[in-house]
């Protein structure tokens, strides 16, 4: 794309022609009372839980308008996780898997895909590591890639890095991602804001959508 070309406006960049939507571990295992995250890591789920009602708007939003929606989720089976994640379960005694495929940790929380919509499975916390993420964007023509799910920090970062390195535009709308704790969670958006991408409201997404 010439330099002249490039999407300088954030409305240009949602435009929803060459935008999808990208949901990151909404699975119970990470925001249900009862999931993983409550009860092995000890960690707060109502900010992940919260966030149901501005996921749907997002989701109602890009299908009336055509915009992709994309559906990553988490499998971290012991035997599909890298060493370098297995490591740190091993070093913590930690013997529950994570949203092991036939569990109800592994299922949808409060929205899902509907028949068609691709769903992609990852084994850490990168949706773009070993997966064909990159491919189905680039086979749908998408230059920008709304982001929304848990945990800001740690997946929604990791993956948002990826995208903007793999030359993507990346909108993070703040109250559409959510973390356990939320020091690390407006940090991520700091570091998002910062040099990755725009960090905005999801009503600004909705406006540009509608």
């Amino acid at each position: 794309m010439a330099q002249n070309t490039l999407p300088v406006e954030l409305a240009d960049r949602l435009s929803p022609g060459g935008s999808a939507l990208v949901l990151i571990d909404m699975q119970n295992d990470f925001c249900a009372a009862g999931g993983y995250i409550d009860v092995v890591a000890g960690k707060d789920v109502s900010a992940g839980a919260s966030l149901v009602p501005t996921l749907q708007a997002l989701v109602d939003a890009a299908r009336v308008a055509g915009v992709p929606v994309i559906w990553v989720r988490a499998d971290y089976s012991f035997d599909k996780i890298p060493p370098s994640m297995a490591v740190v379960s091993q070093a913590r005694g930690i013997a529950a898997e994570c949203c092991k495929p036939g569990t109800w940790g592994a299922e949808w929380f409060g929205i899902a895909p509907l028949a068609g919509e691709k769903i992609v499975t990852k084994h850490t916390y990168s949706g773009f590591a070993n997966t064909d993420l990159n491919n189905v964007l680039q086979q749908l023509k998408v230059q920008s890639v709304v982001f929304g799910g848990v945990t800001t920090q740690v997946c929604v970062e990791s993956t948002v890095r990826d995208a903007h390195s793999a030359g993507y535009f990346c909108i993070v709308p703040h109250d559409a991602v959510a973390s356990h704790t939320p020091s690390l969670h407006e940090a991520a958006l700091t570091n998002i804001r910062f040099f990755l991408g725009d960090v905005c409201a999801a009503a600004d997404v909705l406006s540009a959508w509608r």
